[in-house]
């Protein structure tokens, strides 16, 4: 991502990036160690993006977005609400109601987190992007204070009686995400 970054030029097509990870956790750039509780054999990465401390793995969404902010006319505030907004809608479709939450970035159903974000900008671009629970092991997030929020509640779409496909699913929240950003240009 971070090479992607810093090889773009102007002319360079902005990407998302669909991927699933081995389970880690990642300490964002003013992330406070302590909210890391026990790793245990679970790799611990410092990554360069803004927030605390989270955990990926398989059964998880990740999507990143690599977009030229100065070219689109995107603030970082309206990307994290896209971002958000294109979330909600898919829980949406699947009949579940969720949430943006003003004092902590991600997605809610109810109390409980379903989606984390973090972005990073560099030139003008960003990198990184959001994490969408979906079928994943919730163990690991009992080995860290979540996004830096001692006791918060994290839930998946399991949960929530959802079975799709993770690949359908992550198409989908895709295309929302992707229409949009084209209705913001």
């Amino acid at each position: 991502m971070r090479d992607f970054t810093d090889s773009r030029d102007a002319n360079t097509r902005d990407q998302i990036w669909l991927v699933e990870h081995p389970a880690i956790f990642t300490l964002g750039q003013n992330a406070d160690p302590r909210h890391l509780l026990n790793a245990g054999d679970i790799p611990v990465l410092n990554v360069d993006r803004g927030g605390q401390v989270t955990y990926h793995g398989p059964g998880q969404i990740m999507m990143y977005t690599l977009i030229d902010l100065k070219r689109t006319g995107l603030g970082v505030r309206r990307l994290v609400t896209l971002l958000e907004e294109s979330v909600i809608a898919l829980l949406a479709e699947l009949r579940i109601e969720a949430s943006a939450r003003s004092d902590a970035p991600g997605v809610y159903i109810g109390d409980a987190k379903v989606a984390a974000l973090g972005l990073r900008i560099r030139r003008g671009c960003s990198y990184h992007g959001v994490a969408l629970n979906v079928d994943l092991d919730l163990d690991p997030f009992q080995k860290i204070n979540p996004c830096g929020f001692q006791n918060l509640v994290i839930t998946r779409l399991q949960d929530h009686g959802i079975t799709l496909p993770r690949q359908q699913l992550a198409a989908r929240l895709c295309a929302l995400f992707t229409e949009k950003l084209q209705h913001f240009k």
